[in-house]
This record gives C-alpha cells, sequence and structure tokens, in this order.
C-alpha cells in the first residue's frame, strides 16, 4: 500500500467520520503533502520509520522558512491527527507526536468593530436601494446580529429561515439555534421581496443577481467594502464581525455559555478568549466613570 492510499484513507476518514469542512481538509491534505516531501516518504514503510526527531527537524525546517508559530502548530495538529489515526487503524504501534511540543504563540485578541461605527445612521447611506444593495445590507446585519461564520451564511437555507430565528449547519454538520430580532426579520422580508428568481433562489437566502449561490470571495469582498468605509481595524472581513456580535454580546451581559452555543463553538476555551475584550471594555468604562479610576 502506498503512502498516496494510506493519505486518501485518512482523507476518508475526516471526511465521513469526523465531516470536516472542504476548507479544513484542503488545508489537512496540503500540510500532509509538505510532510511527504520534507520527510522523503515513498510508502506506507516510511510512515512507520518516522520519529519525534524527524518532525522536530521539520518544526525547525518551517521556522527557518519565516512559517509563523501559528502556522506550524496548525500543521502539527495535521501531523497529530494523522498519526492518532493510524496508531487506530494498526498501521503504527504509537505516535511520534507524543514528544512534539509546538512552538509557543503570541495570543493576539480578537479584532472586533465598534458597536457606534456600526449604527444604523453610519450604515444605511452605503447601500443601494437595489436589490445587490439590499442584499449586502442584509448579509452585514445578518453577520453582527447573529455571528455566523461565512460558510453558514452562504449555505443558509430559505426553509430555515423564521421569524424567531435561524437555523445554522455548522462546523462537523452541527445544527444550532440562533434566536433574530424583530427588525432583522423585516430586513430579511424586505429582502426577498427583491429577490431574483434563479436555480437556488428557493434554496437557499442569499444570491447572486442571477439567482445562484453567492461564493465565498464575494462575500469576503463586499464586507471588506463597507467595513473601510466606517471602521480602521485593521482586518475588515466577516468574521471580524463575528468577534464583534461576541464581544457585543458578552459586554451587554451574556454569559460565556451561552455565548458559546451561539457561535457553535466545541469548547468553552474557544469562547473565553472573548473575555479579554469584554475585560478591556470594562477597564475603559472604570477609568472613566470611577473617581479614583479616572485618568489625570
Amino acid at each position: 500500500m502506498t503512502s498516496l492510499s494510506l493519505t486518501d484513507r485518512f482523507e476518508q476518514y475526516l471526511v465521513t467520520e469526523r465531516r470536516f469542512s472542504q476548507h479544513t481538509l484542503l488545508a489537512y491534505a496540503n500540510d500532509l503533502l509538505q510532510f511527504v516531501e520534507f520527510a522523503g516518504i515513498a510508502g506506507e514503510r516510511d510512515w512507520k520509520e518516522v520519529n519525534h526527531q524527524l518532525i522536530r527537524g521539520w518544526i525547525v525546517h518551517l521556522l527557518e522558512g519565516k512559517q509563523t508559530a501559528r502556522t506550524v502548530n496548525r500543521k502539527l495538529s495535521c501531523l497529530r491527527s494523522f498519526f492518532k489515526w493510524t496508531v487506530k487503524e494498526s498501521i503504527i504501534a504509537d505516535s511520534p507526536m507524543r514528544k512534539i511540543r509546538g512552538p509557543k504563540t503570541e495570543k493576539r485578541l480578537p479584532q472586533f468593530v465598534r458597536e457606534a461605527d456600526l449604527a444604523p445612521e453610519r450604515i444605511d447611506p452605503l447601500f443601494a436601494s437595489n436589490f445587490e444593495g439590499q442584499r449586502d445590507r442584509l448579509m452585514l446585519e445578518v453577520f453582527y446580529q447573529t455571528g455566523i461564520r461565512l460558510s453558514e451564511l452562504i449555505n443558509l437555507r430559505e426553509a430555515n429561515v423564521v421569524s424567531t430565528h435561524i437555523k445554522v449547519l455548522g462546523k462537523r454538520n452541527k445544527e444550532r439555534l440562533i434566536p433574530i430580532g424583530s427588525d432583522l426579520y423585516e430586513l430579511i422580508n424586505a429582502y426577498r421581496k427583491l429577490k431574483p428568481q434563479g436555480p437556488d433562489s428557493a434554496e437557499v437566502l442569499f444570491v447572486s443577481k442571477q439567482g445562484r449561490k453567492l461564493y465565498p470571495t464575494l462575500v469576503y469582498r463586499k464586507i471588506n467594502t463597507y467595513l473601510g468605509s466606517v471602521t480602521n481595524v485593521q482586518k475588515k472581513s466577516p468574521h471580524v464581525l463575528r468577534h464583534t456580535f461576541a464581544t457585543d454580546m458578552l459586554n451587554n451581559g451574556a454569559g460565556l455559555e451561552t455565548l458559546k452555543e451561539l457561535l457553535g463553538h466545541a469548547n468553552l476555551s474557544a469562547t473565553q478568549v472573548y473575555t479579554h475584550n469584554s475585560f478591556a471594555q470594562l477597564n475603559s468604562i472604570y477609568s472613566q466613570a470611577h473617581p479614583r479610576g479616572r485618568k489625570k
């Protein structure tokens, strides 16, 4: 059995059992290919010869090639999953990743847009009254009011959007319900009246002028352009609006467990990063409001 067939079997496992997204599958495939080329792996027997020294050599190679610690750790996560699977399949006896520690990463706080910058009086004038303008306006509002991911917005089904909530299919095909307000539902219905007929119009909520399902780069480009008109944050993407949703929810009293469910996080540690932004907001309020805390 060749190394190609082994990696193919692993990718099939990721699809059928782990239910990874297409984006993650592509990243894992590229990471495995890079390691195969570095290690000179030509067949299944070569995988059995991989040890922790070889993997550490790959880490050094990546870092010397100016790869960031965050990128290196993502690649190591791929290898960790791969060798865990090979142990499970009795292909190797023990994972060489057990002795591997990734490089330390600098903790980065999620960027978010100020609430005032997304006020209707600032946002509304940016959008035309035609179909595309109202679609883009709705996309921005859905990102901000629900915190969904780009892939989740693109795949949001018409049947899963009702007056009180939307049903979202998240990572690993996990469904979750996200409440929506009456104002957002009114925007959705106004958009529906302008929505053109096309091959995908009855299936998904957001479509192009031709009634076809949107593609990621179009949505990213639209959001990037509109955010560039109202904020100077470094990153201007749909994911920044997800961060903004989470930050505003915490600042206004939402609990971490509730936010975890709304965001579709697998564990609480992924949600806790937003507490840093929330504390920064509290600290700012304290320094302005308390007589002993005011900055001179």
